[in-house]
């Protein structure tokens, strides 16, 4: 399976989402591709994982070590999720704790903006 990668701006927001299956094979498209918006100097993102229909512990990994990337720049890191199996892999791992987990992208970057 591919995980497809698709980069926008909302209000300036970089909003990265990605579509299909995140696992040893495809983490690194989701590393490199949170990697290539911190390179390009943005520190506020909204990783919009909503088309996301498998996450494994990889790609759990990668995503907290782009978090502490994140959070190394002083920047902020909103996670969207509608998939209650990938969901449930944050909730089982205490993730959901470490994220802050949006249901809507739109909602993620309005949170962004105000500066939440």
């Amino acid at each position: 399976m591919e995980l497809r990668v698709n980069l926008r701006r909302d209000d300036g927001i970089a909003v990265i989402a990605f579509a299909g299956e995140v696992d040893v094979y495809t983490a690194p498209v989701l590393r490199d591709a949170i990697s290539k918006v911190l390179a390009a100097g943005d520190k506020a993102m909204v990783v919009d994982m909503s088309e996301v229909s498998f996450l494994d512990s990889t790609g759990l990994g990668v995503l907290v070590g782009r978090l502490k990337a994140v959070r190394m720049l002083e920047g902020v890191m909103r996670v969207v999720i509608t998939n209650p199996r990938v969901l449930r892999n944050f909730q089982i791992t205490g993730l959901e704790k470490i994220f802050t987990i949006d249901s809507t992208a739109a909602d993620a970057v309005a949170a962004v903006k105000a500066g939440a």
